[in-house]
């Protein structure tokens, strides 16, 4: 099958990493997993990803932050905010995110995002 596209999951919760692997790869993405903002930077400066989806609640640094720093490196990857907080939707910092999804048992909703922004 022919890759769609590299994809970088920043998701602290580990279960949750091993889903998304698991089912984004089905759908032909090649996934990276990590736990923290800070490997997900050191990452993002040595390989190249076609999407970032990131929490926003993890320990040390938050996923605003992440996104704040990812921008600055690289303005071109398309964010996706996958939380499972409604809540921050209204915070301006979310909205240089390209989406903002809220976590439900369905993965459908993250992957026909990632799809659309791929294209």
């Amino acid at each position: 099958m022919k890759k769609k596209g590299r994809l970088l999951v920043v998701e602290d919760e580990k279960n949750l990493c091993l889903l998304y692997r698991e089912e984004l790869t089905k759908e032909g993405y090649k996934v990276t997993t990590v736990t923290d903002a800070e490997t997900a930077l050191k990452l993002i400066k040595k390989q190249p990803f076609d999407l970032i989806v990131t929490d926003i609640r993890m320990p040390a640094k938050n996923g605003i932050e992440l996104i704040t720093q990812i921008m600055a490196l690289r303005k071109d990857i398309p964010i996706i905010i996958n939380t499972a907080y409604q809540s921050y939707k209204h915070d301006f910092m979310t909205w240089a995110a390209d989406a903002y999804i809220v976590k439900s048992a369905s993965l459908d909703e993250l992957k026909s995002k990632i799809k659309e922004l791929l294209g």
